[in-house]
């Protein structure tokens, strides 16, 4: 699977941004596809994750913010961020794992886009 992430940028405390993944090479619909985001000098962190029938978890510091969906038409998933903070700043990276539950550590994907950053600016 290749992974390819767009729509990162600098954005105003408060404002918006939607996140997308590009998926390609295998069976979209039967991969986790997950969000993680790394800041400077700490460790890359989950953000939120989808199953493959639609179930999502996220982290405690994006819940009633930030929202993925799946449209596995187009073989994409995307991430709206709403209502940002400086602490959203981070190279956000999408990633992919044959699986059914939806992991919450790097070691358990497989497939990793390049990363698109994002700047919350306060």
């Amino acid at each position: 699977v290749q992974l390819q992430a767009s729509g990162g940028g600098l954005v105003q405390a408060g404002g918006s941004l939607r996140l997308s993944c590009a998926a390609s090479g295998r069976t979209f619909n039967n991969y986790v596809m997950t969000w993680f985001r790394q800041a400077p000098g700490k460790a890359r962190e989950f953000v939120v994750g989808i199953s493959r029938n639609g179930d999502t978890h996220y982290a405690d510091s994006v819940k009633g913010r930030f929202a993925i969906s799946r449209d596995n038409a187009r073989n994409t998933v995307y991430l709206q961020m709403n209502s940002l903070i400086p602490e959203d700043t981070a190279i956000y990276y999408c990633a992919a794992a044959f699986a059914i539950a939806i992991r919450t550590t790097t070691t358990a994907y497989d497939y990793w886009g390049q990363g698109t950053l994002v700047t919350v600016s306060s």
